[in-house]
């Protein structure tokens, strides 16, 4: 039933520690739960390897993909696992606040600290305070 709601935003979850191990996800499930302070929150499956490393290092980004990171989104959001970075066009620059990179090619990136965790059903709601941020100008304009 929660298909109804769809199409939704697809963004992309990067998790982990820069030069250590990092893994993408593809997410329709992220909403802002507040404007001020800046939070949002992300739904993820315990089975999912970003789960893992969300819950160990307590950070995640929040990345706003480009029309043209459409071929990216699709391998992250269909295969498993870290090796399917390799498949794709994304680059990494490094955070300002948080240890997880952020996507150099993305339009926006939002750096998170997780501020709660509560399971729902099958998934894990993360939300996050937004520390930091970067977008690209010519997209926001």
């Amino acid at each position: 039933m929660y298909r109804l709601l769809y199409p939704l935003r697809t963004y992309l979850i990067v998790a982990g520690k820069l030069g250590e191990e990092v893994n993408v996800m593809a997410a329709d499930w992220v909403t802002v739960v507040s404007a001020k302070p800046f939070i949002v929150a992300v739904a993820i499956a315990p089975t999912r390897y970003t789960y893992k490393l969300v819950k160990r290092y307590k950070e995640f980004v929040v990345s706003v993909p480009s029309v043209e990171m459409v071929n990216d989104v699709w391998v992250v959001g269909s295969e498993h696992g870290p090796d399917k970075l390799r498949k794709t066009k994304i680059e990494f620059a490094s955070p300002i606040k948080v240890g997880v990179p952020i996507i150099k090619n993305a339009l926006a990136n939002l750096e998170c600290k997780v501020i709660g965790e509560h399971p729902y059903g099958d998934h894990e709601l993360f939300v996050g305070e937004v520390v930091a941020y970067h977008y690209r100008e010519d997209a926001f304009k």
